[in-house]
This record gives C-alpha cells, sequence and structure tokens, in this order.
C-alpha cells in the first residue's frame, strides 16, 4: 500500500436534476447535454416517462431509446450499456425514480419476496448494481428523479393569493445524492434551480437560475480540468481498502446481521467510509432493534405493529 500525489484527470460527470412534474427536468437536462456535446447525436435519453423525452425533438436529433416495465435495475443497467456500445457521450436517465418505486422497480420487488426486512438483503445488491453501473460508466450521465409534491398559499407581487406547487423528498433511495458530482434541485415551474450538492463549487451557494446549455459548457470544462484534492490510496488486490460493490453488500450483511444497538453503533465506527453511503441502512436496522427490544412493539402473532 502506498500514497501518491494527487494531480488534476478529466472525470466523467455525474449530475442528478429533480423537481416535481412540470418544472422542466427533461429540457433542463437537454440542455445540459447539448451543451456538453455540441452534437445532439451523441446524446440519448432513457426514457420511462412514457416518452416525454420525443415532446422536445425541436431541440435537436437526439436519440431515445423507451424503456418500459418492469423497471427492474437490471433492464436500467442494459439501457446504460446498450448506449455505451453505440458511442454515446452523455446518457440522461429520466427518470431514476422508476428503478426505486416504479413498476417492477425496487419496491414492488421488496413487496414481492415478502415485504420483510431480511428480504432487503436481496433487493439492496441490485440496486447497488444500478448505482455503480453509473458511476463506473464511461460516459457523462445525467439522472432525473421525481420530487413528491406539495402546494402552498403564497401571498403575489400584487397582493393576491395563489396557489404555488412545491417540490419536496426526491422519489429514491436515501442516500442517492451523496453519489452524485453536482444535484440540481429545480425549484419552480419557471424552471429555475439551484445546487444542493456540488463538487465543482460553480454553483453551490449562488442565486437560483435557469439551465442552459452554457451550464453544460461551464460544467464540462470542469471535467476536463477539474483537480482532484484528496490523496488516493493505492493497494494491491488482496490489501485494497475500497472494495466497490462487495465490501458494499458485504457490509449490508453484516448490518443486518447485527443483533444489538451496540454491535450496529461499533459497525457504524468501523467504516467511517460507508458512513454516508449507508445510512438508510443503519437507520432501519437501528429503528428494528429498538422495537425488538421493546415487547410491546410487537402483537400476540409475532407481526410487529
Amino acid at each position: 500500500m502506498q500514497l501518491k500525489q494527487s494531480q488534476r484527470q478529466q472525470v466523467k460527470l455525474r449530475l442528478g436534476l429533480s423537481g416535481a412534474s412540470g418544472f422542466g427536468k427533461t429540457k433542463s437536462a437537454l440542455l445540459l447535454a447539448y451543451g456538453m456535446t455540441q452534437d445532439w447525436s451523441k446524446i440519448a435519453v432513457i426514457d420511462t416517462e412514457n416518452s416525454s423525452a420525443s415532446l422536445y425533438s425541436d431541440l435537436g436529433s437526439y436519440n431515445v431509446l423507451d424503456l418500459q416495465a418492469p423497471y427492474s435495475p437490471e433492464r436500467y443497467i442494459q439501457a446504460i450499456e446498450l448506449c455505451e456500445k453505440s458511442g454515446i457521450e452523455v446518457i440522461i436517465i429520466d427518470s431514476a425514480s422508476h428503478e426505486w418505486n416504479g413498476s417492477g422497480g425496487c419496491l414492488e420487488i421488496h413487496e414481492k419476496l415478502g415485504g420483510r426486512f431480511q428480504d432487503w438483503a436481496n433487493v439492496t445488491p441490485r440496486h447497488q448494481a444500478f448505482i455503480n453501473k453509473i458511476l463506473q460508466s464511461s460516459c457523462h450521465i445525467i439522472t432525473t428523479t421525481r420530487r413528491k409534491m406539495d402546494y402552498s398559499l403564497d401571498i403575489g407581487s400584487n397582493g393576491k393569493t395563489k396557489v404555488v406547487k412545491h417540490g419536496t423528498k426526491e422519489i429514491t433511495r436515501d442516500g442517492f445524492e451523496y453519489e452524485l458530482t453536482i444535484n440540481f434541485e429545480l425549484v419552480n415551474d419557471n424552471h429555475l434551480a439551484k445546487a444542493s450538492k456540488d463538487r465543482t463549487g460553480l454553483f453551490m451557494n449562488k442565486p437560483e437560475f435557469l439551465i442552459t446549455s452554457q451550464t453544460g459548457k461551464m460544467i464540462l470544462d470542469w471535467c476536463n480540468t477539474g483537480e482532484i484534492t484528496k490523496l488516493q490510496v493505492t493497494s494491491s488486490t488482496s490489501e485494497q481498502s475500497y472494495l466497490g460493490s462487495n465490501e458494499i453488500n458485504n457490509l449490508i450483511n453484516k448490518i443486518e446481521s447485527c443483533n444489538t444497538i451496540a454491535e450496529l453503533l461499533a459497525l457504524y465506527k468501523q467504516y467511517p467510509d460507508y458512513q454516508e453511503k449507508l445510512k438508510s441502512e443503519y437507520e432501519v436496522k437501528k429503528s428494528f432493534l429498538i422495537k425488538l427490544s421493546n415487547p410491546q412493539n410487537f402483537s400476540t402473532n409475532g407481526v410487529h405493529r
């Protein structure tokens, strides 16, 4: 095992766009992609939104792959691989939410397995394989995710009350945002965006803005010249500290095997690099163990209340 100095290198973009229906996710993603390629033929949209991507065909001749149910992680992976083999430079996954809660997605898979906590041991590795494919792809990838809808009564500049639509929680598994280079949230139906995560430093804590192709060009420039600021660790295969999906799956199994809060806490501290990535798994297991320690949380037939 040895340390080596950080160096400037080109990186592939992993960008998320989230927002409520009608906030402009698809068009914004297309404009970003064109700004990065300057060539519509190098852009592909994996469309799970009933061919909504084709509504913007007036922008240019980009490629569309209509992905129908079931929206299993494996079918998303196959779609990404098809785009890679076709020489695509930017893949837009519109939307990634179906992989989680669509027909045939992870939540439905879990329910069909029985809906028990232990059934996540079969679902989580499949979902993680989808995430890993995004992270390891040779293409730039832009994902869109839906946000649950909420409404409020606001007073406009004319003093009149109006109903305003808001996007709340993203419809995907908790922790997805941590995997991204940038995550933009579209905040209203005027298509204004703000950064909720930004490793580039270009957009964080900046005023809300309208995404254009110029935004994509700025991001591409960063990808081509961005500086890696952390010391990187290299090692032999047998000594690797970061084993990707295999270590994640092993750690998930360890989480599920914990029988006490103390065991779970010790495991959490043992793997600091995965605390954020597996936050939801830790929280679910913690909640389960708390219930398990209190007999009042169980009915007479052993089913959780």
